[in-house]
């Protein structure tokens, strides 16, 4: 591919063609994701004593292509994770605060208005990548996790509109 690569740019083949263009993104006015939900914890891919009672997140229009974005865990054993941030959509990272138990840093973008990608970090590193889509009927939201310790692992939750 690198020798492929190589031929074309020194042919100068590649050279006039016209640059990717990324499309437009969309919009938080335009968003089925703002709002909370609650995630279904019996199908969370852990034995059910493992569980937590709760998971919310809630996606807030903070004005300025900002959203705030709030996570609360309610533990089995009374203890509680609440973890958030402020983000822009343009994928600029930012801290987050409370728990950092899984990320410090975040960076968020909505390339459709039911989709929003999640790049996670902590200490440095990346942590998680997460995309949130809502299905058409706006009551569902689907969340794809990504986790980076060394090999990634997949997961796949599965939530419901509170409000």
């Amino acid at each position: 591919m690198k020798t492929l690569l190589a031929i074309l740019l020194a042919a100068g083949a590649i050279q006039s063609a016209p640059a990717p263009t990324q499309p437009a993104a969309a919009t938080s006015a335009s968003s089925p994701l703002l709002g909370t939900w609650a995630v279904d914890v019996s199908r969370l891919p852990m034995p059910p004593q493992a569980r937590p009672k709760s998971v919310t997140i809630t996606f807030g229009d903070a004005g300025d292509e900002k959203w705030k974005i709030d996570v609360n865990i309610a533990n089995a054993d009374g203890s509680t994770i609440d973890t958030y941030g402020t983000y822009a959509l343009d994928g600029t990272a930012a801290r987050g605060h409370g728990s950092t138990i899984e990320a410090d840093t975040g960076a968020i973008r909505l390339p459709a208005p039911n989709v929003l990608v999640v790049g996670l970090g902590k200490d440095g590193m990346p942590a998680s990548t997460r995309v949130y889509t809502a299905n058409a009927d706006g009551k569902t939201l689907v969340e794809t996790a990504v986790n980076h310790n060394g090999v990634p692992v997949m997961r796949t939750n599965y939530f419901t509109r509170v409000r």
